[in-house]
């Protein structure tokens, strides 16, 4: 009779995370910053690294489609020259014409879409909470397409 008893609500992480993005899951807003759960030395070692294997992988990604178009631009040169294809310059002028007038209507609005601001909103709020790993991050990614 003087037993009292406690109840608890028990909540299923296993299902909340089945809905949400892995972005949310890494990055989410209560997750707090980076400089609540890391010293200064950690956050830039981990954007530092973090930064630099991300420029070398661009770097080698960007040599590669660089070499790519390249080679291509030079092939159809090469085929255009010795007569295999035939180049319709008046075609590709009026394309290049349409693609300009598409490129004014769109650039004339200058507002971005409700679910494109909030997804820059976002990006600005994390970067404001984790200077430190963001400035790791830059220097390393420069290094990184340094070397």
């Amino acid at each position: 009779a003087g037993v009292k008893e406690d109840s608890f609500n028990v909540l299923d992480l296993a299902e909340y995370t089945k809905n949400q993005p892995w972005w949310r899951k890494v990055f989410a807003p209560s997750s707090g910053s980076s400089a609540e759960k890391y010293n200064v030395a950690t956050q830039l070692v981990i954007g530092g690294v973090t930064g630099w294997c991300t420029g070398f992988i661009f770097q080698k990604v960007g040599k590669l489609a660089a070499t790519a178009v390249g080679g291509g631009f030079f092939l159809l040169q090469i085929a255009n020259h010795t007569g295999y294809i035939k180049v319709d310059w008046k075609l590709v002028e009026r394309d290049v014409n349409k693609a300009k007038q598409q490129l004014k209507f769109h650039s004339s609005g200058n507002k971005m879409p409700p679910e494109v601001k909030s997804r820059v909103d976002e990006v600005i709020i994390f970067l404001k909470k984790n200077v430190i790993l963001t400035g790791g991050f830059a220097g390393g990614f420069l290094l990184g397409m340094a070397s």
